[in-house]
């Protein structure tokens, strides 16, 4: 495995395992908004959220680092690339609203909505950009 290849699987164990901080979220919002009772896994919810924003941020950086050392620049790959950095506002916003409600409890309703739906425009361009990183190495890598 080169290096070349290290980059998109890591973001694809972060990503799925984003989809399971989102499933965790989802019982937040069923629990919140739909009056339903279920259980909200709070710190298992938070300590994975705390694994996948900076893994998805360090892979936008490690990405970059890739693209400067195999062709001496960077935004070259399309989508990928584009869908990368639309991601990173959303990242940080999401990840901001979420240390703010562990370190700050209280009962909110429309943070936790922006925070979610951040983080759910994050998830599905990650999920995206597996799609964009395959083209990327089928088109630039192979």
């Amino acid at each position: 495995m080169s290096m070349y290849h290290v980059h998109p699987f890591l973001q694809i164990i972060a990503t799925l395992l984003g989809v399971y901080v989102a499933r965790l979220g989802v019982q937040r919002f069923r629990m919140l908004h739909l009056g339903a009772k279920v259980r909200f896994d709070w710190r298992r919810h938070v300590t994975l959220g705390l694994v996948v924003m900076p893994a998805w941020f360090f892979g936008l950086l490690g990405g970059l680092a890739l693209g400067w050392l195999k062709w001496g620049t960077v935004l070259v790959t399309g989508a990928h690339y584009k869908a990368a950095l639309v991601m990173l506002p959303l990242m940080a916003l999401g990840a901001a609203s979420g240390l703010y409600m562990d370190r700050n409890k209280a009962k909110r309703t429309w943070l936790p909505l922006l925070h979610g739906a951040c983080n759910l425009a994050a998830l599905a361009l990650a999920l995206y950009q597996i799609r964009t990183g395959v083209w990327v190495i089928r088109n630039f890598l192979s």
